[in-house]
């Protein structure tokens, strides 16, 4: 793994998924749908048993996490659902935040966000000396999360993370879905990874 020290522009994605690995429940289905974000999750998060761990397949279908929350929140009502989303991945189901909060999903949404493709702009840049379509906005998914009828959190302070992945988790607790939005840096734990 990469240093808990490397230099970011906002929160370490390594820490602040080290700090959610400490706080995720041992019941917990987590389900991830990213690129970059994700790719970085699976080497940190651990599955916390047999079928617990959904994420998009050898393909990287970019889109299943909200169905994927969904369905497992229906199927294991118990369980604490974790949903660990890139920010490009979370564009295409947030809108699911509205059916989460109509039928009280409480789905605990991350998202990882570095507004950015950041999987495929790393070597789109260096090989083609340009970002054309791996730029995205720090957009608020938080607000948009609680425009949608859920609860938002923003993280812009490596320093907030355990405190509030906390505060996301007693919000689920009282059955209402809330989405934690983490505006990343970047760092070299994935350099060398091909993905254009």
């Amino acid at each position: 793994l990469g240093t808990n020290d490397e230099k970011t522009i906002l929160v370490n994605p390594l820490d602040l998924l080290l700090q959610t690995e400490d706080v995720i429940a041992p019941q917990a289905i987590i389900i991830v749908d990213g690129g970059d974000f994700v790719a970085t999750a699976a080497n940190i998060l651990r599955p916390r048993g047999p079928l617990s761990w959904l994420d998009p397949g050898p393909f990287g279908t970019l889109g299943v996490g909200a169905g994927f929350a969904l369905g497992a929140a229906l199927c294991r009502p118990e369980a604490e659902i974790w949903l660990i989303w890139g920010d490009g991945s979370a564009g295409y189901g947030l809108i699911e935040f509205d059916t989460f909060a109509r039928f009280s999903i409480p789905v605990i949404a991350l998202v990882g966000n570095d507004a950015a493709w950041s999987q495929i702009a790393r070597e789109q840049i260096a090989i083609f000396n340009d970002d054309v379509a791996c730029r995205l906005a720090y957009t608020r998914y938080d607000e948009a999360a609680r425009a949608l009828g859920g609860d938002g959190i923003e993280i812009r302070d490596g320093q907030q993370a355990t405190k509030s992945l906390k505060m996301a988790k007693a919000l689920a607790e009282c059955g209402i879905p809330v989405l934690v939005n983490a505006h990343i840096g970047s760092t070299d734990f994935r350099d060398g990874s091909i993905s254009v």
